[in-house]
């Protein structure tokens, strides 16, 4: 068969990406209800799992809505409509939330309560807990609260997206019937947990509790009938539109007002709430009622984050694994002399994210660096990356960065950095009209003694410090010069109203990415077919395009053996007699958000291995600006297929999708040793500083005599 043959897909063949979305956070889930995992680390991912189901609501299910209020009716790869896959998105997201308050209340409220972390109730405080809180509303609470009072004769009052707020009804006014009604939003400047005073463990109430306790000093001479906390979620699926927009800043700070203002999405109440309070909130938010939510406990469980990592109680957390430093790395070199040497391949974060932070810190001052080019897409709040950019600026140095203003969610933090750079000097672009610039590189230029050299640095994750230490991710650091040619060519390419142009060695979305990967699974097609074992591996967050779907099903069918290690949405169903029998998709969920993008392909035994800041979805590959890196130099090449080849051994963290769409934990057999995959990285990571350390210090250089004459 050709491989270039296409196949005749049809709906059976899909999974649909909002269920399969849904399906990776139900396996967060799944570790918060894991025995195995500490308690705090427990409530960690409980937490995780309601942010998670807030960005998905703001985003995919504020588009879906916006898709149908419009009046359209697009199918998916399912032949879903969008009606349709906001009834079942409805069904399983509620089936979620029951889990979610199941494992909270029946599971880890008595386990945080074995571990003397025990929330109170604000009507079994002792007196001294009360005259606590009773000071604490008077002094710190009710300086910064804002009552509503609501008009039925005016607009219900705009009220902020993802902040608990409470609904408090009033007794009707003398000479009158009907009830009033209060607003009252909880402020999120005060912490949501408030500790209270104990002889033994850590106790708290929540602030929304608190201010319900003292709700009559709002209302003085008042009587309260009710008071309920409640819940708005806002579409958040909206972007500029740049052909209208030539201020391109300007325009996306025309969007985070847009976004305070945009249609509820989704309404959270709590479940004691009367009909009379359910049926006035769902009127005044206008919520689709299969998006009304009736909570059976605390409101937004992502608050619970600051439990589950503060300070002490280490016996209940994960054991630390803090990153190493690589081994490569000598005492006192510097970056530039290393890379000189050979190709640094880091995993973080097993591996420091310090040497890529120590490279640009070393490039702002080197008296040799002419130039260094950086595309930012997220950033730490206080970043070491962005204040070594704006020293080497002050330095006189020729610093250009490209700040996507376009990320979302972070578009308020890259446009106060935008500004910062600029005022510091720095040449700034605020990404690429069309298109966001997902792309992850760092190019240095440096005059040396054998001349002009550029360091690269290729990354699969963002340059945030702080998330190098929470997510899998690879950095590729080289002086190759075909390397450093292509980078400089890729920027400037982008900077300049470039054309496309050909690479030597990378592949950039939107113009190459897709149709080197295609070209790279018909060879291995062909040469299968031609008697050579065929082998892919491939890790990424997303697999939805369906190009690259329907490659890998002609892979599979001509027997090519495919092994994809998906951390959340797959659209491919395995296990398809005659289409995708050959391909294994397993998802690791474990205590580092697994984001790296590496790809391999056996190529005939000369293997071809990339890493990528791309996923395999129709929006990496269409609409932003990527990169496909190609790794060549061999030990790194050997790392990356050992690291793909754990991964789909994983037999603690790992689940194995099937065929009937439903994800099952691997278990190890009778023969076989358990395997988790990120911990096996880490204790490598960790042996290998530690026989250098040992290397270094049974190492012994003598100072030597100066020699007669010398230094006279």
């Amino acid at each position: 068969m050709s491989a270039k043959r296409k196949l005749k897909l049809s709906r059976q063949h899909f999974i649909n990406r909002e269920l399969s979305w849904l399906d990776f956070n139900q396996r967060v889930l799944e570790e918060a209800a894991d025995l195995q995992v500490p308690v705090l680390e427990r409530l960690k991912f409980l937490a995780i799992t309601s942010s998670n189901l807030d960005e998905f609501f703001m985003v995919r299910v504020g588009g879906l809505q916006l898709i149908k209020a419009q009046g359209r009716a697009p199918r998916d790869l399912t032949g879903l409509t969008p009606t349709r896959q906001l009834t079942a998105i409805s069904r399983y997201a509620r089936k979620m939330v029951q889990d979610q308050y199941a494992c909270f209340q029946q599971d880890l409220e008595p386990a945080l309560y074995r571990a003397r972390i025990r929330e109170l109730s604000t009507h079994k405080l002792d007196a001294e807990q009360l005259r606590m809180m009773e000071n604490t509303f008077s002094e710190l609470i009710y300086p910064v609260i804002t009552p509503m009072a609501i008009d039925p004769d005016k607009p219900f009052p705009l009220l902020q997206a993802r902040t608990l707020h409470l609904y408090v009804a009033l007794a009707p006014a003398k000479g009158e019937s009907a009830a009033r009604v209060a607003v009252v939003p909880v402020p999120p400047t005060l912490a949501r947990l408030m500790t209270l005073p104990k002889e033994d463990g850590y106790a708290y109430v929540r602030l929304e509790e608190v201010i319900a306790l003292f709700i009559d000093h709002l209302f003085p001479g008042e009587q309260i009938d009710e008071v309920v906390p409640f819940r708005i979620t806002r579409n958040a699926d909206m972007q500029v539109r740049e052909d209208e927009a030539p201020d391109l800043l300007a325009g996306m700070e025309d969007i985070l007002e847009e976004r305070r203002t945009s249609p509820c999405v989704r309404l959270e109440m709590a479940q004691s709430a009367s009909a009379a309070c359910r049926d006035y909130l769902c009127k005044a938010t206008a919520v689709d009622p299969d998006f009304v939510f009736m909570i059976p406990g605390p409101l937004d469980l992502s608050a619970y984050m600051g439990l589950a990592t503060m300070a002490g109680f280490e016996e209940f957390k994960s054991e630390t694994w803090p990153p190493v430093l690589p081994p490569a790395l000598r005492p006192l070199e510097s970056m530039f002399e290393r890379i000189s040497r050979n190709d640094l391949l880091l995993a973080h974060p097993f591996e420091s994210f310090e040497p890529v932070v120590r490279l640009l810190e070393e490039a702002a001052v080197d008296p040799g660096v002419l130039a260094i080019k950086q595309i930012l897409y997220r950033t730490s709040a206080r970043s070491p990356i962005v204040a070594a950019l704006k020293r080497a600026a002050e330095n006189g140095k020729q610093v250009t960065v490209i700040v996507e203003l376009k990320a979302r969610f972070d578009e308020a933090r890259n446009i106060e950095w935008a500004r910062e750079l600029e005022a510091a000097g720095v040449n700034v672009i605020y990404g690429v009209r069309g298109y966001k610039t997902h792309a992850k590189v760092c190019i240095i230029i440096r005059r040396e003694s054998s001349g002009i050299r550029r360091y690269v640095h290729f990354g699969t994750g963002n340059y945030n410090e702080k998330t190098a230490t929470l997510y899998t991710d690879i950095s590729y650091l080289t002086a190759q010069e075909d390397y450093g040619a292509d980078a400089a060519t890729f920027f400037n390419t982008i900077t300049g109203y470039g054309q496309s142009v050909q690479f030597r060695r990378l592949d950039a979305a939107p113009v190459s990415l897709r149709n080197r990967l295609l070209e790279c699974i018909d060879t291995e097609i062909e040469r299968h077919t031609q008697g050579q074992k065929g082998h892919i591996m491939a890790k990424f967050n997303s697999l939805v395009d369906p190009v690259l779907i329907e490659a890998l099903y002609r892979a599979s069918r001509a027997g090519v053996k495919i092994e994809l290690n998906v951390r959340g949405i797959c659209c491919l169903r395995p296990g398809i007699a005659g289409i995708s029998d050959h391909i294994k998709v397993v998802s690791i969920v474990d205590r580092f958000l697994e984001h790296s993008r590496i790809i391999y392909f056996r190529h005939g035994g000369e293997p071809r291995v990339f890493i990528s800041s791309a996923d395999w979805m129709p929006r990496n590959l269409d609409r932003r600006i990527e990169l496909l890196v190609p790794v060549e130099d061999r030990a790194a090449q050997l790392r990356l297929q050992a690291m793909l080849k754990t991964c789909m051994k994983d037999n603690v963290k790992g689940r194995v999708l099937g065929e009937d769409c439903t994800y099952q934990r691997k278990l190890p057999s009778r023969k076989s040793r358990q395997l988790r995959s990120q911990e096996v990285f880490y204790k490598e990571a960790s042996q290998r500083a530690a026989e250098q350390e040992a290397s270094t210090r049974s190492t012994f250089k003598p100072h030597l005599p100066t020699r007669v004459g010398q230094n006279r």
